[in-house]
């Protein structure tokens, strides 16, 4: 069962408010993705030795206790690569990318939802959600049907059929993808584990910013720098950032840096125009890019994203495809190997000394290979 304080989602927009037991996946009246009704308690440094080695120690933070089909998700080291930037090594999660921190969150829902509501959950992706929903899905014993564009890395294919997940490539970009998906999420007996119009998700990611607030004694560094795409990373390091602040955990707040890839950059333009959102009309379509995870021309939330932003004092950085080749190649010469999407923000920031920062390293090289 859903504990009372979970079970409402809101509509950022409109205001819109449903049961999560009963709710459809979006918005019924403006089609747009949900928030969560849910206060954070405040997690007390002190007893954190003494739990789970895993993101499901800041239990009080989290919609929902520990799941049955957990898989040690979390708690991922930290490592210095300059005197001001330290890498979080994200692809160390237990499906090689960050996205494990919301999928667990997501699988759990369906799971206790029931099999009277869920008798099969579906996901769309660029690889790396839809790996972790297929993989929690196995462990869950939920049958996972995953949609992915036809130019997905056959390593993330075939990462998702060998957790048992039937695969539909779909023909065209991401946003053909979520399309599909989508026509498919209002079936009778579907769970959409959307990772972008599904709060719970944006619940998981935000541990990464819990660990860090951990591992740096009870404070954050100045600057926290996200790759964008559809901003589930980013939003959910805001969101642990207000309920840090908002419960007297930390005395000041990080900038959030967002890094896009140039070819695929619909955020940054919005942002360094001073827009609140973006425009109506949909542009040219988008440039081929190596950050495939990042490459989302017309994300669902990208208000909230922008505003997020802006409200930190930070700011939107872009990467071209040199530096992204050539920032994957310097960290495989420091011993890590990373997917091109996971090393768009150690290209923006790797000269970065404007005090402390942290970049994410959100997806295994062993996912991709080394790019050409």
């Amino acid at each position: 069962m859903l504990t009372p304080m979970t079970t409402t989602y809101r509509c950022p927009a409109d205001g819109v408010r449903a049961p999560v037991d009963t709710a459809p996946w979006c918005c019924p009246r403006c089609g747009g993705p949900w928030d969560l009704d849910f206060d954070a308690g405040s997690v007390q440094l002190a007893a954190l030795p003494h739990r789970v080695d895993s993101l499901w120690r800041y239990a009080e933070a989290l919609p929902l206790g520990p799941p049955s089909a957990g898989l040690g998700e979390g708690r991922t080291p930290l490592v210095a690569l300059t005197p001001s930037v330290s890498a979080k090594l994200d692809f160390l999660m237990p499906t090689l990318s960050f996205k494990d921190r919301g999928a667990v969150m997501l699988v759990e829902l369906a799971r206790r939802l029931g099999p009277e509501r869920v008798r099969r959950v579906i996901a769309d992706s660029s690889g790396n959600a839809g790996t972790a929903v297929a993989a929690y899905c196995a462990r869950a014993g939920l049958p996972c049907v995953v949609y992915v564009p036809e130019a997905t890395s056959p390593k993330k294919t075939e990462q998702i059929r060998a957790h048992g997940a039937r695969l539909e490539r779909v023909a065209g970009d991401r946003e053909a993808t979520a399309l599909a998906a989508r026509a498919a999420a209002d079936e009778p007996g579907t769970f959409y584990a959307s990772h972008v119009h599904n709060p719970y998700f944006l619940h998981g990611t935000k541990t990464y910013v819990y660990e860090l607030w951990e591992e740096y004694g009870g404070r954050l560094p100045e600057t926290l720098a996200v790759p964008v795409g559809n901003g589930t990373l980013l939003l959910g390091a805001a969101l642990a950032v207000a309920e840090l602040y908002g419960n007297g955990l930390i005395g000041e707040r990080p900038a959030l840096v967002a890094v896009q890839a140039e070819a695929v950059s619909p955020l940054a333009t919005a942002f360094h125009a001073g827009a609140d959102d973006l425009p109506p009309e949909r542009g040219a379509a988008p440039a081929p890019t190596l950050a495939e995870g990042i490459a989302i021309p017309r994300p669902p939330r990208a208000r909230q994203i922008l505003r997020a932003v802006r409200d930190s004092g930070g700011t939107f950085l872009t990467v071209t495809e040199d530096q992204l080749r050539a920032a994957q190649r310097d960290l495989a010469a420091r011993g890590l190997f990373v997917e091109p999407t996971g090393v768009a923000c150690w290209a923006a920031m790797s000269g970065w000394t404007d005090g402390p920062a942290v970049v994410p390293l959100c997806g295994a090289g062993a996912k991709t290979g080394l790019s050409a």
